[in-house]
């Protein structure tokens, strides 16, 4: 009996939802029309870069045999936080940087440089910077980790799609409309428009072409 009321009640909650139309975040919001509500944020994006999340050291530095490696080091723990009221957006990055050395004998400081670059539209570069993370082996110890962090400002109204854009995209499509089975982001001006005022802050190693090769190689 307990169990056929909890059906009833459970049935009920879904109707209620159904006829309500409240769509969350990427849900299907069928209330008044055919379309997923969607949330955008002009907060930037939060990445590392393809075959940039990693370093390695060899010595000697021309060599890149395995018996040669001296130093590997990765990015990971990438966190982000995102102020998005006023006229600038602020972003921080945060990351951790764990490396491994080869020969564990005596203390030492390894200084490893990272970027920071800000993208918009997916191309065009529209910052970037340059700073180092400082790692301490102990003597004896093989591991070593270090923290570091990026910060980023974007103009809030180049993250703010144009109002008739906003239409375009959020007005409401009934079945049986000619457009209702089309996706507005299939528009050239549309696309665009959206990854204009989309962006990325992307974080990773500061490689030299060499070091570039060998990641995407390996």
């Amino acid at each position: 009996m307990a169990n056929g009321r909890l059906k009833k009640v459970v049935l009920a909650a879904v109707t209620v939802l159904a006829v309500s139309g409240c769509a969350k975040d990427g849900a299907l919001d069928v209330s008044s029309g055919v379309g997923v509500s969607v949330t955008r944020t002009g907060c930037p994006a939060v990445a590392v870069p393809s075959h940039t999340g990693d370093i390695t050291l060899f010595s000697p530095e021309n060599s890149t045999d395995a018996s040669a490696i001296d130093v590997v080091a990765n990015i990971t723990n990438l966190r982000s936080t995102c102020n998005s009221e006023g006229a600038r957006i602020y972003s921080e990055a945060t990351f951790d940087v764990y490396a491994l050395r080869t020969r564990p004998t005596g203390a030492r400081t390894v200084t490893i440089t990272y970027f920071s670059t800000v993208i918009q539209g997916g191309t065009a570069v529209v910052a970037k910077r340059v700073s180092t993370v400082t790692l301490q082996f102990a003597d004896g110890a093989y591991r070593a980790t270090a923290s570091g962090k990026a910060g980023s400002y974007v103009d809030a109204s180049a993250a703010r799609l144009p109002e008739d854009v906003i239409d375009r995209l959020t007005r409401k499509r009934k079945p049986g409309d000619p457009d209702a089975a089309l996706d507005p982001l299939a528009d050239p001006e549309i696309k665009a428009a959206v990854a204009r005022s989309s962006f990325e802050l992307l974080v990773g190693f500061q490689l030299t072409p060499a070091q570039l090769q060998y990641n995407a190689t390996r």
